[in-house]
């Protein structure tokens, strides 16, 4: 299964069963009790990813009208090089994180819920050390960072003063501005109408920054 993560993988393979051995898909519930995920949009994540990579072709947003492409059916990537589209060095393939879990090495199969392809110069650095996470919430919505846009990250325990940063608090990761203060480390939300994330600086430790935002991808 070319370009899928292990975890699209074992997706995808349970729908095959299911069809196989059924005559029929598997409702999202049904996909997320065999995966573990709590929440359908987690397992919509993983469908949308295996449609745009050509495994899937979904009249809607139904599990149920799941149908499996072939192997000999037109995918995405054939496409791709018909029009001329660049596979060559340069481009990078940045992962895709739905979410980041406490206890689990951040590039986990746990957490990678899709790749995508990018220029190079689009990223300092050459890609290396980037992650991409999609954003839940409106706490930076007036630095133009808006719920449901994909940011592009670049893995770093340490940060200067103002930058934006993705942070683990707790079990949950934040994207929110970086103010070291002298006693607390204050994580400064981009939303009026919200509070900030303060850290005593006697909690704080420097595994708690996974990296500090670098760019910013929105589907229109």
């Amino acid at each position: 299964m070319q370009g899928l993560t292990k975890r699209q993988a074992q997706t995808l393979d349970y729908i095959r069963k299911s069809i196989e051995e059924r005559g029929y898909p598997p409702t999202l519930r049904e996909i997320g009790e065999y995966m573990g995920i709590r929440s359908t949009n987690g397992v919509n994540d993983h469908l949308r990813a295996l449609e745009r990579k050509g495994y899937l072709r979904r009249e809607d947003m139904k599990s149920r009208a799941l149908r499996l492409v072939r192997p000999n059916e037109e995918t995405p990537e054939s496409v791709a090089e018909a029009a001329g589209v660049a596979t060559d060095d340069n481009t990078v393939e940045i992962q895709i994180l739905g979410r980041v879990a406490a206890g689990l090495p951040l590039l986990a199969d746990e957490n990678v819920i899709d790749t995508v392809r990018i220029d190079r110069v689009r990223v300092k650095g050459g890609g290396r050390d980037v992650f991409g996470l999609r954003v839940q919430g409106d706490s930076m919505i007036e630095a133009g960072i808006l719920s449901g846009d994909y940011i592009f990250v670049r893995k770093q325990s340490t940060a200067s003063r103002g930058d934006i940063v993705v942070a683990l608090i707790g079990d949950e990761a934040t994207v929110k501005y970086y103010y070291p203060e002298k006693d607390y480390v204050r994580f400064q939300p981009a939303n009026s109408g919200m509070a900030p994330i303060l850290v005593r600086a006697t909690d704080f430790r420097d595994t708690m920054l996974l990296g500090i935002v670098i760019g910013l991808y929105r589907e229109l």
